[in-house]
């Protein structure tokens, strides 16, 4: 059975935990417990991974009650284990499964399934495809609120294939996730290795405890992340395997190793946040904007990033300004992908991805004027609206990915052009667009046009809106709401941030109360 299939009998199995009050959000916690066990006794590493006596035939040989209250046992004593990343993965894990028949009828379920395609057997990377696919369609499920800032595996595929990462080189992500741009790197050097045979035996070491590094503010989120990691031959450091717990914009972000690439998709919202304890540069409250900061500052000198931004970042003003000069004196600012609306999970949400290098290709230590001129490909404008009905899929990036060219530094010739791509919206009883620089997708910008024109301002634009109003490409109300909440939430917390620095910090706390109380977010009173 192929993992497609498994994935689909997988979630089909969860309805019976719905029916007993689990939530889809819990859908993936329960069965990566279950499945990492299963894992462990498919591909033989019960002996490296589990304790005699907490593995899946011991858990399968119990019923009812008494095989609840085993598993119940089985968490705490496996969240205690001598395997630091086991240990980690089940620590403070508890099950969500009330009723005893429920958990019996799913490790029967799951102990029947075909595990094998063929004659062979399931690796561990099958395991981790497999899982893969479960985080997928948890964040897919509208029900559930995990994943609303998913990265489409079809832009981290993309970003992958560009920035090319290679074997030995410190990859971090700052805001881990589920780990998805991580193993999408390794499958990328595993794919240029062989599958790590090309490499010797120092180097493969490298690649499965040093390569990959990431930090995850949230423990769950965490736990599924090194579960992927594991999943994937990616053990990671012994003490705390690939995946960090902490914040990266306090004192474990600076506790990051220095890196050759950086990946990330940090998380949105530009609200002030007490999360911000680090010292940086440009002090700031908003979060994006420090996570910028970390990573040109995280950069190996010559060292390279991508990272998928909100509009707001390109735009904002004062310290925001500071810090893209920052960026882009540091950095050599080469490339900027203005992404489709409705690719995220939170409607209306307009992102971009920034590609940068530290220092020049002259000079990898040069720390100013390192950006000459920017290239800007534009798939947003005239473009159709993506999201469940329409998703957003490979295909879709082809064109970029063409004009970015082989150097993964963006140094390779490039053109201004790209009249067409897949998605174009055009003009009413149009099918084409005439071949002009104004109608360019992709073009070029000097460092001088964006000082001078631009203020610095990195939100470039210049295809002009046809603003189809056919009900086909109008993005759907959800979509067009969510904008609109988006554009007034910003807005509300640039409000807030100016009154405080006016000083007026009680009536902004009070203001801010008002807005808490109306979405039902302020904590209630404990009754007397």
């Amino acid at each position: 059975m192929n993992n497609n299939d498994l994935v689909a009998k997988l979630w089909k199995l969860c309805d019976n935990l719905r029916d007993g009050g689990v939530s889809y959000q819990n859908y993936v916690n329960e069965l990566a417990s279950l499945l990492f066990l299963k894992m462990c006794e498919e591909t033989g590493q019960e002996d490296d991974l589990l304790p005699i006596g907490y593995r899946w035939a011991d858990l399968k040989a119990k019923l009812g009650q008494e095989q609840h209250q085993f598993y119940r046992n089985m968490l705490v004593q496996l969240g205690a284990d001598d395997h630091a990343i086991v240990r980690a993965i089940f620590q403070n894990v508890n099950t969500t499964i009330t009723q005893p028949a429920q958990l019996t009828e799913l490790v029967d379920n799951m102990d029947k399934l075909e595990w094998f395609d063929g004659d062979s057997g399931k690796s561990r990377d099958d395991f981790g495809d497999m899982y893969e696919g479960l985080l997928q369609k948890n964040a897919n499920e509208t029900k559930s609120g995990a994943g609303q800032y998913f990265t489409p595996r079809s832009l981290i595929s993309t970003i992958i294939k560009v920035m090319q990462p290679q074997p030995r080189e410190v990859i971090q992500d700052p805001a881990a996730g589920t780990a998805g741009f991580l193993i999408e790197a390794d499958k990328y050097i595993k794919s240029q290795t062989n599958d790590l045979d090309a490499l010797d035996d120092n180097d493969q070491e490298f690649q499965m405890t040093k390569a990959f590094v990431g930090l995850e503010l949230v423990p769950e989120t965490r736990r599924l992340a090194l579960m992927n990691c594991l999943l994937h031959d990616i053990e990671g450091d012994a003490k705390e395997g690939a995946i960090r717990l902490g914040n990266t914009l306090g004192s474990a972000g600076e506790s990051l190793p220095q890196a050759n690439v950086i990946l990330t998709n940090p998380p949105f919202g530009s609200a002030a946040s007490t999360n911000i304890t680090r010292t940086f540069v440009h002090p700031t409250g908003n979060k994006q904007l420090c996570f910028m900061q970390h990573i040109y500052d995280a950069l190996e000198p010559g060292g390279r990033a991508a990272v998928v931004i909100p509009d707001n970042v390109l735009f904002e003003g004062g310290k925001g300004t500071d810090i893209r000069r920052d960026l882009m004196d540091k950095c050599n600012l080469h490339t900027i992908l203005r992404l489709p609306t409705g690719i995220f999970y939170a409607a209306g949400v307009k992102t971009n991805v920034l590609f940068f290098q530290k220092g020049t290709p002259e000079n990898k230590n040069q720390d100013k004027g390192c950006t000459k001129e920017t290239w800007v490909f534009d798939m947003r404008t005239n473009m159709n609206t993506f999201g469940k009905r329409r998703p957003l899929t490979a295909k879709h990036f082809e064109a970029f990915i063409n004009v970015y060219g082989a150097d993964k530094n963006g140094l390779s010739a490039r053109e201004e052009g790209v009249y067409e791509t897949l998605g174009n919206i055009f003009a009413e009883g149009e099918d084409s667009v005439e071949n002009v620089i104004e109608n360019a997708r992709f073009r070029k910008f000097s460092r001088d046009y964006i000082r001078d024109h631009k203020g610095d301002s990195l939100d470039i634009s210049w295809l002009k809106d046809l603003e189809a109003i056919s009900a086909e490409n109008l993005p759907e109300p959800e979509v067009l709401a969510g904008e609109a909440m988006a554009e007034l939430t910003e807005a509300m917390s640039e409000i807030y941030q100016l009154m405080q620095a006016l000083g007026a910090n009680d009536e902004a706390e009070g203001q801010k109360q008002l807005l808490e109380e109306s979405f039902g977010l302020a904590e209630k009173p404990e009754a007397v």
